[in-house]
């Protein structure tokens, strides 16, 4: 079953088969940018809570719903990282978490450990303009076509193509860097 528009907020059985379907690639997707499964645990939480109140807002003629979702979940990673700036890091490190059983707290390591050579990634593509690196992180990381990169972005395929051009050329000359990065 396919996300239909207005489907997950009422029919508890599709929000479920949604989360389960996606639930593995939005934590890779939060892992990549954040180091500590506390907070990758309560993001992926907060994607798919904004998933549900959000649903209605999905067009399936603009791309498809894994790009969709990685448009919500990276509008959840900024307004976290937004909220974050405004917050002493002693408070935002205490409060507002569930706490995390060991197998838990075991499994997100592991999937942050496998991420580090992406976080690696990220630092060195830390030059690169804004919308150039977002588009690459995409298109290289996530495994979106420019077009649903660009969906997810809310650019037209056409900016989105250059941007990934410039990002590819600046980062060309950092072959750690552009190994697995396809050309």
């Amino acid at each position: 079953m396919r996300l239909r528009r207005g489907k997950l907020a009422t029919d508890p059985v599709a929000f479920e088969a949604f989360y389960r379907r996606h639930i593995d690639a939005v934590t890779r997707f939060l892992s990549r940018r954040v180091d500590d499964p506390h907070t990758v645990a309560d993001l992926a939480a907060d994607v798919f809570l904004a998933v549900f109140d959000s649903a209605h807002t999905y067009r399936p003629g603009k791309g498809s719903e894994i790009a969709w979702l990685y448009g919500v979940a990276r509008n959840t990673l900024s307004a976290e990282r937004r909220r974050a700036l405004r917050e002493s890091e002693l408070t935002h490190r205490v409060s507002g978490r569930r706490p995390l059983d060991g197998n838990d707290l075991s499994r997100l390591e592991e999937q942050i450990d496998a991420e580090r050579p992406a976080r690696a990634a990220f630092e060195a593509m830390a030059g690169l303009p804004d919308g150039e690196r977002a588009v690459l992180e995409l298109v290289v990381l996530e495994q979106l076509t420019p077009s649903e990169a660009a969906v997810a972005l809310g650019i037209r395929p056409g900016t989105a193509m250059v941007r990934l051009h410039r990002a590819r050329k600046t980062l060309r000359d950092l072959p750690f860097v552009m190994e697995g990065i396809p050309r």
